[in-house]
């Protein structure tokens, strides 16, 4: 279950709103996502899911939420985030103009500038007023409220800052004798660039999801329905029903999951699965909605619609697996939780220490201007705050407010579900589907790589692969895929395939018998004699037999451990046709991928021994990384004994690899595969590349890569802003930080980790 949860800003946010979901009856599990401004959340089983309790719970914690629209692709989320958009921006432009009124007023009464009132005490107090009322007044609610709860967060500390430089500009103001200047300016510029930051972090946040709305967009709101009548009418896509048909047209897009009925083209299924190469459709293939069909007219059968469409259960996917955190995201979030009390505990120390016993130790530290701001003096009473302070309180209190605004936990709220987000986006775009930042995790400690073979490492269809011991190869197939052309077998399937690839024409079948397990015979238009298909040792049964140079060619066959149909036509024998499931284009160049990434692959099979080591030779594998005839559950047991040697990945399609997908530490299925494999899956990798693997692995890597960076950097910041904003380097440096400037660097902070998940984009 997802929700949209609004009115978080930094990791005190996050962890608030998790310790809310999880406190209500029935929530098992609950994860957040900053970034994304949702939450994921899973009841117990036997749990009635009470969503208007959750949704209430939230709200009166100061986080309205509702649930995550499933009618549309995300339309009525994006019109809501637009007007947020739009209140942000018309706060930001009011802060600033503010911010430019009170500079040149800073100026005017410094006499740079000829403006008398402007530098009057009482316009200053003004546009502070009207800063706190204006652009900063969801800020000092969100805060207080915060803080009432319980739960401080970022808008806390910034609240507090901006209050305490506004009531003690008034404190000086009514009462000059305290000794330190008005400094109305300050709460002025704090908010400036307070929203300056928020709004240039917001602006490369909601980067990280283009990835998603880009296949959002892929969805047609239009088709053209074709009539029983035979004509088309423009329909909405909603309202399109199961068993209807549509038309269409060289360059629309599929707007339904459906299958072709009539006409031949090319579609282009890049943009769900990442495959370069365009699917030939004719009458009978699956479509999936979202992919574009490039040459001629189409006629599609509806199959599935709206939400239950290929492409709208990758938007799900990509959506709970933005809202499901990795485990190193736990760390970060604990810190973020806690972080805002330790930041309110330092300022008091800060503020007790200057104030009491700093200026005693230290009685020069009154004469460092600050940092940035100051021009070197106070003008009047009015100056920055700090600046030529007459006391140890103006100091103390600059310090403490510097402290207060210079702490970033949106930085540490932020440095996961970035990169997180911008990852499973480039994914998806690729076809890879992680279900969750917990399984990037795991796939980029991965140490051992278990593949099935059938379907997976092949085609897992067999094919013809040559025709043997044959005086005329074609005559040979072409009785054989006659007389086949009757039968289910998947031999029969693909002689007639071969057939049909070397456009040999069927003949006519007369009569027909089949001996289940051995072959078929059977007469033929226009041949003369009983034709025969099927085993070696069927045919010799029969009175066919092999001259040595086919007996020879047939042992080969045999040692190969490919599936072998000999035919005859009455006791001569015509030829050896070899059958076998071929690998995958790019398996060879997949598992060397792996190799050199430091992985050690396994092939764990169902079928037989030849073929499997037949299959292990061509890729590379050790006798002792291949076993052969395994049942579902001896899988698993082989899979339980490799874990024992460190993290597993299993790689699998069909439905007997579903237990083993699920057991291993990281489960892996291929898009051809079954809808079971699918679903049990941890990665799904849609179309037909194997290469994906390797790609997919390397990109988790990256991710963590960048997670590592963004905590660093995170941690690091606050760890040496702090201190400094603290004024610590105040009586050995004569450095100073004016709360304006920390309000910079907090700005600067967190859009730096939001940039650099970004950068994720540029491999």
């Amino acid at each position: 279950m997802l929700l949209d949860v609004d009115g978080m800003k930094c990791g005190g946010c996050v962890r608030s709103v998790e310790r809310t979901l999880l406190d209500q009856p029935g929530v098992c599990e609950a994860s957040v996502n900053l970034v994304t401004r949702s939450a994921w959340l899973r009841f117990e089983e036997d749990a009635v899911a009470d969503l208007a309790g959750v949704v209430e719970a939230l709200t009166a914690r100061g986080f309205s939420a509702h649930p995550r629209e499933t009618d549309a692709f995300g339309s009525s989320v994006e019109a809501d985030r637009s007007w947020g958009w739009w209140q942000q921006w018309r706060q930001l432009i009011v802060a600033l103009v503010l911010l430019v009124l009170s500079v040149v007023g800073h100026l005017a009464e410094a006499g740079t500038v000829q403006v008398p009132p402007l530098g009057s005490l009482p316009f200053h107090a003004g546009l502070a007023t009207v800063a706190l009322v204006g652009p900063g007044r969801p800020i000092l609610i969100a805060g207080w409220r915060s803080a009432r709860m319980g739960v401080p967060t970022m808008d806390t500390l910034v609240s507090l800052g901006v209050g305490s430089a506004y009531l003690a500009s008034l404190v000086a103001l009514v009462w000059p004798q305290v000794g330190w200047p008005c400094f109305f300016n300050e709460p002025v510029m704090l908010l400036g660039f307070v929203l300056l930051g928020r709004f240039l972090e917001e602006r490369a946040r909601r980067r990280t999801g283009r990835a998603l709305q880009d296949l959002a967009a892929l969805q047609p709101d239009g088709a053209r329905l074709l009539m029983d009548d035979g004509t088309i009418r423009e329909v909405s896509v909603s309202a399109l029903r199961p068993g209807e048909c549509v038309q269409l047209l060289a360059g629309d897009r599929v707007p339904v999951d459906g299958i072709v009925r009539e006409g031949h083209s090319a579609v282009d299924l890049s943009s769900l699965t990442g495959e370069p190469l365009p699917l030939d459709a004719s009458p009978g293939a699956e479509l999936s909605s979202g992919s574009l069909n490039l040459e001629a007219t189409l006629i599609v059968e509806v199959q599935r619609i709206g939400r239950e469409t290929a492409l709208a259960r990758i938007i799900d996917l990509v959506e709970q697996a933005q809202a499901r955190k990795a485990p190193i995201q736990g760390l970060a979030d604990r810190v973020a939780g806690q972080f805002c009390y330790a930041v309110v505990s330092f300022a008091i120390l800060t503020f007790l220490f200057w104030w009491q016993v700093g200026c005693r130790l230290w009685p020069h530290v009154l004469d460092v201007p600050v940092a940035l701001m100051d021009h070197g003096h106070a003008h009047g009473l009015h100056g920055s705050l700090g600046a030529g302070a007459e006391t140890s309180l103006g100091l103390a209190l600059q310090l403490s407010i510097a402290v207060l605004v210079v702490a970033c936990p949106c930085a540490l709220g932020l440095a996961t579900p970035t990169v997180i987000t911008v990852s499973s986006g480039l994914a998806a775009k690729q076809g890879w589907l992680f279900r969750g930042g917990d399984v990037i995790e795991l796939a980029a400690s991965v140490q051992r790589m278990v593949f099935d073979k059938t379907g997976t490492l092949t085609l897992g269809r067999p094919l013809v692969d040559s025709v043997l011991a044959s005086e005329d190869p074609p005559q040979a197939l072409q009785l054989a895929a006659s007389l086949e052309q009757t039968s289910r077998h998947p031999l029969a399937h693909a002689l007639l395939q071969e057939a049909q690839r070397l456009q040999l024409p069927l003949l006519g079948v007369e009569s027909s018998r089949t001996t289940p397990g051995a072959g078929m015979e059977g007469r033929l238009q226009g041949v003369d004699g009983l034709v025969r298909v099927g085993s070696p040792e069927w045919l010799r049964d029969q009175g066919v037999f092999w001259t040595e140079q086919q007996q020879q060619a047939l042992d080969s066959v045999v040692q190969r451990g490919q599936s072998l149909v000999a035919v005859a036509l009455a006791e001569t024998p015509l030829g050896l046709v070899t059958v076998d499931d071929r690998l995958r284009p790019d398996a060879s160049l997949a598992i060397q991928r792996l190799r050199d990434q430091g992985q050690s692959v396994a092939m764990l099979s169902g079928d037989r021994r030849q073929t499997v080591e037949r299959v292990g030779r061509e890729l590379g594998f050790a006798d002792a990384d291949l076993a052969w005839q395994l049942l579902p559950h001896q899988k698993l047991e082989r899979l339980e004994l490799l874990r024992e040697q460190g993290s597993v990945a299993m790689v699998g399609d069909g439905i007997n690899d579903a237990p083993a997908l699920a057991a291993a530490d990281l489960g892996i299925a291929v898009g051809t595969g079954t809808q079971i494999a699918q679903d049990t899956a941890d990665l799904v990798l849609l179309g037909d590349r194997l290469e994906a693997v390797p790609e997919a692995l390397c990109l988790a890597r990256r991710t963590m890569s960048k997670i590592r960076q963004n905590l660093i950097w995170a941690f690091g910041y606050n760890l040496i802003a702090l201190p400094i904003a603290a004024g610590v380097l105040l009586p050995g440096f004569g450095l100073l930080l004016s709360p304006p400037l920390a309000a910079l660097l907090m700005a600067f902070s967190s859009v730096s980790v939001v940039l650099n998940a970004l950068s994720l984009r540029l491999r």
